[in-house]
């Protein structure tokens, strides 16, 4: 790995583009009457994804990015559960009949603190509500911590085929060192509770970039989550900001390795499970052949949502709960952030849109470009702006940054058919951003292409 390259780079803070434009994009101007209107105006007879955000936890991650609340008791959330059925009522009641629906997720937080009748309630609900298919993904993530027979069960019951446990490492001193300590033997016994319960697809979640982490405890996290054969794995960069998420400033940032060691522990994971058999899906996702994304890699119909990469076909995500974005045909929508702003417009019988943004030509042919760079590390712009009835001269003729990256060969064009080189496929992101029109860089003279990209 060249360090001019990295230096120049890989420490930039860019988006994980999982979706374009992203969220520093979204205005006020996108409230809840333009979530109603693009709700009517979904087809009738095209799938849909459900998101569901639960933002509650019983203790507090330090490296944690997402919204959450932390309560050791019931009521909270099951205070929650009535607000986010009336949340539901008040979607259904958008359309002129129950959506398809061919994908839910339950995201958090910890979805499986929900006691199981609640939980069972709840997708009782959801079957009333929207036309869900019999194969739809179901899936819930799971902290393996508070995870119970009894839970296993309930999700068992309510339908559930795909469960994602949050690991993230399995050092114990990285595990003291983020407040989350958690015994492979846990982790084990949740893997083996769900297989017996019919619940077979399992994905981990694992972390690069923590606080007292080596290479070598990044193989032996690799490893142990290897000896327990999930059928995929999602490996992520921790992003340290204090500034934006206060639980991080808990991390001792001395004891966090700089962006060569984070190269070196996402290098040597990604080695360590593709000789185990597992194929890289995109930049950080690894899948055995027979999963869904390895599928859909290989068929070329991989995509990029929210969540991250995704074998569901669906352009359409409707998002439940504090937080949750959602994707409708002219753009995107989240709800409040904050559970009491949440509650409070849901039980005044509004939606819950806080913010948005409406898509414009030029949006969706970027991010058409983008999404194929994350999922495919290739892209055929002039195909892609055919498609969209776009002139491609105003994506590539006036392309600084894609000229320095051709020139330092991290890229290979030919008659704007783009392709990351393999051994560059870790700069994607740096790719990507050279079609992010919002993406503000100084000038790229040579002097300055150490600070272009920060």
């Amino acid at each position: 790995m060249q360090t001019s390259i990295l230096s120049t780079y890989h420490d930039a803070r860019l988006p994980w583009y999982t979706i374009y434009p992203t969220v520093a994009q979204f205005s006020k101007a996108v409230g809840g009457d333009a979530c109603e209107r693009w709700l009517q105006q979904l087809p009738l007879d095209q799938s849909v994804s459900l998101y569901f955000h639960i933002p509650f936890c019983r203790s507090i991650c330090w490296y944690c990015g997402f919204a959450r609340s932390i309560t050791r008791r019931q009521s909270p959330i099951l205070d929650f559960l009535g607000v986010l059925r009336k949340e539901i009522d008040l979607v259904a009641a958008q359309v002129a009949q129950p959506l398809p629906v061919s994908d839910v997720h339950f995201g958090g937080g910890t979805p499986t603190l929900i006691e199981p009748t609640e939980f069972r309630r709840l997708m009782g609900l959801l079957r009333r509500r929207f036309a869900i298919s019999n194969t739809a993904a179901i899936a819930v993530e799971i902290d393996p911590r508070t995870f119970t027979l009894a839970t296993c069960e309930g999700l068992a019951a309510a339908g559930v085929n795909r469960a994602s446990l949050g690991v993230q490492s399995f050092d114990p001193i990285v595990q003291k060192a983020i407040n989350r300590v958690q015994s492979e033997a846990q982790t084990e016994r949740v893997v083996q509770a769900l297989r017996q319960h019919g619940i077979m697809r399992v994905n981990f979640d694992l972390i690069y970039g923590l606080p007292n982490q080596t290479v070598q405890s990044c193989v032996q996290t690799a490893t142990t989550a290897l000896a327990m054969r999930p059928d995929r794995l999602a490996v992520f960069g921790y992003a340290h900001v204090p500034s934006f998420k206060k639980n991080q400033r808990l991390i001792d940032e001395a004891a966090l390795p700089d962006s060569h060691a984070r190269a070196e522990q996402a290098a040597a994971m990604a080695n360590t499970l593709t000789a185990a058999g597992y194929r890289q899906i995109g930049l950080d996702h690894f899948a055995l052949p027979h999963d869904e994304l390895a599928l859909a890699q290989k068929a070329g119909r991989l995509r990029r949502n929210s969540l991250g990469y995704s074998a569901d076909t669906c352009n359409k995500v409707i998002g439940f709960g504090p937080s949750a974005i959602g994707r409708l045909g002219e753009g995107y929508v989240q709800n409040e952030v904050t559970a009491g702003s949440y509650s409070g417009q849901i039980n005044a019988g509004r939606l819950a849109t806080s913010k948005g943004y409406c898509l414009s030509l030029e949006d969706r042919v970027r991010a058409a470009i983008i999404e194929r760079l994350m999922c495919d590390f290739e892209v055929d712009v002039p195909a892609i702006c055919a498609a969209h009835g776009f002139d491609p001269i105003g994506l590539l003729g006036s392309g600084e940054r894609l000229a320095m990256l051709a020139e330092d060969g991290i890229v290979e064009m030919k008659k704007g058919f783009l392709r990351v080189r393999p051994e560059h496929r870790f700069l994607t992101r740096a790719v990507a951003a050279a079609f992010d029109c919002y993406f503000r860089a100084p000038s790229v003279q040579t002097s300055q292409r150490n600070d272009w990209m920060k």
